[in-house]
């Protein structure tokens, strides 16, 4: 529970209503004590951090003045919720963020009236709130909603679609996006962007002389209207260096200091007054109020448990396991000195997909494309065509926002290009949003690809290789975390395209597992005598291999940390199928079901594909032969 002495206020605010119950002079120490609270409870708990502190006067002010949770407030990017969550009824849960059974770490309209849309993804703000406008007004409703988009997410191509279409209604929609201007994403933000952003000014002579000439000239289609208007931007472009948001539709406020709640409140006052879209531009600081946060924006993106008083310190004696991540960041620096002809591109995600030390020692052929899937594979493609080698480091999750690029651009052309697909099956703490569950089955699909899952930090350097020195599109996938300690060593090696591993020869059944899955098969069957195939491809399968298996087991087990439906197990049915070949086939992976957030131990043990869950589906399945081992064990 929160102490109630050190949290005078903000120990009575249960719900936004509580909040409004205050004075107006009381929303800066309200402010204040929500961002002590947040640090306190980060530092049990981790989670998301430097974001959320940017956005406390924000949160503030905006459940202050809107009539939560009947006017809407549409978050984006999710993980600068935590304030909103405080204030919305989870203030003495936040301490359980992104643990089993603990507060989402992301909005989820499953868990509060007040999550108005579910949103772990970013750049999906906009469109989701101007259809709620849209579907409001046709209700006849004066519902206010508001979009805050922050955090690096204003780069992505589907923000200015919404603007397009918002500012290009003939009945203007009432709509306030809120762009949370911090300068950053994970990383640094970059891009055209960003740069004409940060020259931006505000000016409240002009905006008052907008509003008072509407007034005065009447209807806005009107000539006198449109003469002014035109007249207004070619003006103000003198003293804001773009007037972008202002062609598409929207009348811009700003910028304004996002920590100053006086200037925040007061604005938003003045904004919930206007019709039709307005955009306000606010400027934070990441880690606001938290001195190590501010200090380092990129470390303090998201933390561990920590100590407030110490800030994040690592333990003495602790030696840190090479995480797959690490395993692809050697191999890429490797494979650049290798081959000149290798370009490095990522969607923001330098630090989480490991290209700090590839950023720094190749700064030339080091491509960050902002929050922008879809233009990261296309650019790939584009490289490709013209005899460059590309690699897309990308999250599994992220790749989804890019399959028609996947598929148009890169598969239907055969272009060489090398996806290294990172946090591929279960990811755990950040729930389903983040989760890499169908990656196998979107790709195995896709013609002339070639597709790989890891089974350890080895071989998912060789595989890396592989997919590298292949003439086409290839993809490499490996879970988030560390790997079973085999070292990845420094070679550029490849593998057999298409080629399976026998890792124990046995009898009646065999175990064919792919990528994360292959240890635990084997400890299953090393305990019951069974057969053990590391899979390594999903795309081309090892037909000689399972053929030859198939004459001479009883039964096939296929192991994934993929969803079942379409999956890696699908594939090898269908083989079995065209074959005319029909045996008993146990197919184990990832349930048909969107995963909530949880270890990614207690999420595999939920699906069963830890190794007792995997011995008790197959005895189930197998009992005869599974007793028969067992009892030659006792």
């Amino acid at each position: 529970m929160i102490d109630s002495t050190r949290y005078p206020r903000l120990s009575r605010i249960d719900s936004p209503a509580e909040l409004r119950r205050f004075d107006e002079n009381e929303l800066r120490a309200v402010a204040d004590e929500l961002r002590a609270y947040l640090i306190e409870s980060a530092g049990k708990s981790g989670g998301h951090f430097g974001a959320n502190l940017g956005v406390v006067e924000l949160t503030t002010a905006l459940h202050y003045l809107y009539d939560t949770p009947e006017d809407r407030i549409v978050w984006d990017v999710g993980h600068q919720a935590y304030p909103h969550k405080i204030l919305t009824g989870r203030r003495d849960r936040i301490h359980t963020v992104k643990q089993k059974d603990g507060v989402a770490p992301f909005p989820k309209r499953e868990e509060s009236e007040y999550d108005t849309f579910g949103v772990g993804h970013s750049s999906t703000s906009i469109s989701a709130a101007l259809g709620m406008a849209i579907a409001n007004a046709r209700a006849g409703n004066d519902r206010r909603v508001v979009a805050v988009i922050g955090d690096g997410s204003m780069t992505a191509g589907m923000v200015y679609e919404a603007l397009n279409h918002a500012g290009g209604m003939d009945e203007d929609p009432n709509i306030l996006v809120i762009l949370n201007d911090n300068r950053m994403s994970i990383s640094e933000a970059v891009g055209g962007l960003t740069r004409m952003l940060g020259r931006m000014t505000g000016s409240r002579t002009l905006n008052a002389i907008r509003e008072g000439g509407k007034k005065l000239l009447g209807d806005k289609d009107g000539q006198p209207a449109r003469f002014v208007k035109r007249w207004e931007e070619h003006w103000k472009g003198m003293f804001v260096p773009s007037t972008l948001f202002e062609e598409m539709g929207f009348h811009y406020t700003g910028p304004i200091d996002g920590h100053d709640m006086d200037a925040l409140v007061g604005t938003l006052k003045t904004l919930q007054g206007l019709k039709g879209p307005q955009l306000l531009h606010v400027i934070t600081t990441k880690g606001k109020g938290y001195e190590r946060a501010e200090a380092d924006q990129i470390g303090y993106h998201a933390v561990s448990p920590f100590d407030p008083e110490l800030g994040m310190v690592s333990k003495p004696g602790a030696v840190k396991k090479p995480t797959y991540t690490d395993v692809f960041s050697d191999w890429l620096c490797d494979m650049a000195a290798a081959d000149p002809k290798l370009l490095a591109i990522t969607p923001a995600m330098r630090e989480g997909s490991g290209l700090v030390r590839f950023s720094k020692e190749y700064p030339e052929r080091y491509f960050d494309v902002a929050i922008a899937e879809q233009h990261a594979v296309t650019l790939a493609a584009g490289m490709a065509c013209e005899g460059a080698k590309p690699v897309v480091a990308i999250y599994s999750t992220f790749l989804q926002r890019a399959y028609d690029q996947l598929v148009h651009d890169v598969a239907i052309q055969d272009l060489d290009v090398l996806f290294a697909i990172d946090r591929g099956g279960v990811v755990g703490p950040d729930g389903a949003t983040h989760a890499g569950n169908l990656d196998l089955s979107f790709l195995r699909c896709v013609p002339n690809m070639v597709v790989m899952a890891a089974s350890n930090e080895a071989e998912c350097r060789s595989m890396l290789s592989t997919g590298y020195r292949h003439e086409g599109p290839a993809a490499v996938r490996y879970p988030r975390g560390s790997g079973t300690g085999v070292a990845a060593g420094n070679n550029l090696d490849t593998i057999p395209l298409g080629k399976a591993e026998v890792k124990r020869h046995g009898s009646r059944i065999a175990l064919l597992a792919f990528g994360a899955l292959v240890p635990a098969a084997e400890k299953v069957g090393e305990e019951l005598g069974y057969s053990v195939i590391n899979m390594r491809f999903i795309k081309p399968l090892d037909r000689e291999l399972i053929l030859e298996l198939a004459r001479t087991h009883d039964g096939f087990v296929t192991l994934e940390d993929n969803v079942v439906a379409g999956g890696a197990g699908s594939g090898v049915a269908e083989l079995l199928a065209a074959e005319g070949i029909v045996m008993p086939i146990l197919h184990l992976g990832l349930p048909d079901a969107f995963q909530h957030h949880a270890s990614r131990e207690d999420l595999l043990s939920e699906a069963g594909l830890d190794v007792d869950g995997i011995r008790a589906a197959v005895l189930r399945r197998f009992p005869a032969a599974g007793e028969a081992k067992l009892a030659g064990n006792a």
